[in-house]
């Protein structure tokens, strides 16, 4: 018979064995072997959000589509044409990698092989953030970098659609240990950016459920025509495009959400009582905005003996 001592042994080891792996990120992670990584990624920036402000919105969803899609591990940076970079939700669409490149070679600078792909963005999404006069937060740092990009069909099944309806969106979230409150709270982010012609014109010709003034002005640069204009970009939230506020959700009650994906969370579910709240009340927007994006940072991170770290983000070493 096994004893109860050994079967209490062997539980404990279980549980170690299984301790979710973001609990090894620590925001000190680089305190000794290289302090001044964050001053130097936030300088650059902080000049990449100057000289184009709307980079604070792409680099904030470029690592929203990398942490979902097999973990916030840098595979979206890699220059693989065939991967998760061209996924639908993808292609043609996530910038900013010669930002976080540029802000990993001024770290690579000062301490080679050190610092992850995969840290350099999480810390560029939030610098980015607060470029714009979003919250900050503690990135919990010590990624590891994958050696390869995702599947294109594994993004295209992760990530989100501009199409989805509300239960798919909470499902989607869901799977990635985001629950509603957290899903509502990083569409907040769409307070700034633009979006292309071809995800809203649904939306905007034809459908009842939009402000019919929005919907005229956003038909100015978006043929009703299929394929006319795709690429022509509109402002997520045409008040104040490029500050980060709590604005997008103040549009949402005003029925002039731009994209399907932002006006369902308004649109008489379970997700309105949330938009109402943050629409009320910007603090507690940004206020949980910022613990969405920490929880959102440590979606199945590479750690330790798992991954590398990549000397330039666009290619494996």
């Amino acid at each position: 018979m096994i004893s109860y001592h050994y079967y209490f042994a062997t539980l404990v080891i279980v549980l170690i064995v299984n301790v979710p792996s973001e609990a090894q990120l620590s925001s000190t992670f680089y305190d000794s072997t290289c302090p001044d990584a964050l001053s130097t990624i936030r300088t650059s920036i902080r000049q990449a959000v100057t000289d184009e402000q709307r980079m604070a919105a792409s680099l904030v969803r470029l690592h929203f589509h990398d942490c979902f899609v097999q973990g916030c591990d840098a595979s979206l940076l890699l220059d693989d044409t065939a991967g998760e970079r061209a996924a639908l939700q993808n292609a043609n669409s996530v910038r900013g990698f010669e930002v976080v490149e540029a802000a990993k070679q001024a770290v690579e600078a000062i301490c080679p092989g050190v610092v992850s792909c995969a840290d350099v963005l999480a810390v560029a999404a939030r610098d980015a953030t607060v470029a714009v006069g979003g919250p900050s937060w503690t990135v919990n740092l010590g990624r590891r970098d994958s050696p390869a990009a995702a599947s294109r069909s594994l993004a295209e099944a992760d990530l989100p659609r501009f199409t989805d309806p509300l239960p798919t969106l909470i499902s989607n979230f869901e799977n990635k240990n985001l629950n509603e409150r957290d899903m509502v709270a990083l569409s907040g982010s769409h307070t700034i950016g633009q979006a292309q012609c071809a995800t809203f014109r649904d939306r905007i010709y034809g459908n009842e459920s939009i402000d019919a003034d929005f919907a005229n002005t956003r038909r100015r640069n978006c043929p009703q025509a299929s394929g006319d204009g795709n690429g022509n970009l509109a402002p997520l939230d045409e008040v104040t495009p490029n500050t980060f506020d709590n604005n997008y959700f103040r549009n949402l009650l005003q029925r002039r959400g731009l994209l399907q994906s932002d006006q369902v969370l308004f649109s008489g579910g379970s997700s309105d009582s949330i938009v109402q709240e943050y629409s009320n009340n910007p603090a507690t927007f940004e206020s949980d905005f910022a613990a969405a994006m920490i929880k959102m940072g440590d979606i199945e991170p590479l750690t330790a003996g798992n991954g590398n770290i990549r000397r330039t983000c666009g290619s494996s070493n």
